[in-house]
């Protein structure tokens, strides 16, 4: 069972490694593009790739400092939906996750 300093570690780590991998996919799709209809139609796919990954980032991202928000209001481990504990074993698999397993599988 991880402490609450441990999970906001976690968090802070989660949250470089996605930011270092957004401006990566950022710097990738700034790049010039080829003037070769086949080359291009290709960079073109793996631009909808990169585009795809950086809003799952991005999604991630908006999770990781709402969970590091409710670390600071006092609120986190709490269900933002039922108001009941979260696991510690929940929250060891998903720190960020807002939600208690009953809610989350409500959800899906």
């Amino acid at each position: 069972m991880a402490t609450l300093d441990a999970r906001r570690q976690t968090l802070m780590t989660q949250l470089a490694t996605l930011d270092t991998r957004l401006h990566r996919i950022e710097a990738e799709l700034d790049e010039p593009h080829t003037k070769d209809w086949d080359d291009a139609a290709i960079e073109h796919e793996t631009d909808e790739v990169l585009a795809q990954l950086g809003h799952a980032g991005e999604e991630e991202i908006r999770g990781i400092r709402a969970a590091l928000q409710r670390i600071r209001d006092g609120e986190y481990g709490i269900c933002t939906r039922c108001g009941a504990e979260i696991s510690s074993e929940r929250l060891d698999l998903l720190p960020a996750t807002p939600f208690c397993k009953t809610c989350a599988a409500e959800m899906a």
